[in-house]
């Protein structure tokens, strides 16, 4: 098989496509998550300890005395803080997305663990008839 059906294969696959709608839509949900926290979550936090900006924390290290003309280095960890809390919500969103698919997948093992097959049926039949036997 040619190197181009071999790709023709892979791209045909279902799980292929899914793992890509899945990294758009998760692109697109991020972006909705950092807006979340950086436009609705941090301003009323930063509100209520006093009007801090997170994005604006920053620390700023010394001018490096071999290069005094230099931009100094600055420590952004007001935009780490919000990475982290974007971080914590997409964590908990995706956990109560597996908690969700697994009950629905648990109920659908209870359900179908519920019915007998027709073979079970029939065995349970057969077993029953036997222990009637002498």
């Amino acid at each position: 098989m040619s190197l181009v059906g071999e790709f023709k294969e892979f791209i045909a696959r279902g799980n292929v496509v899914d793992l890509a709608v899945g990294v758009v839509i998760g692109g697109a949900f991020g972006k909705i998550v950092t807006s979340l926290v950086d436009q609705v979550i941090m301003p009323p936090i930063g509100w209520l300890i006093g009007g801090v900006d997170f994005a604006a924390l920053k620390y700023t290290l010394p001018v490096n005395p071999a290069n005094p003309t230099g931009d100094p280095a600055v420590i952004e960890y007001g935009a780490f803080i919000n990475t982290c809390i974007q971080f914590l919500i997409v964590a908990f969103v995706i956990f109560m997305l597996v908690k969700g698919v697994n009950r629905l997948r648990r109920a659908r093992v209870e359900e179908a663990a519920a019915e007998p097959t027709a073979t079970e049926a029939l065995l349970a039949e057969i077993r029953d008839e036997l222990k009637k036997r002498p």
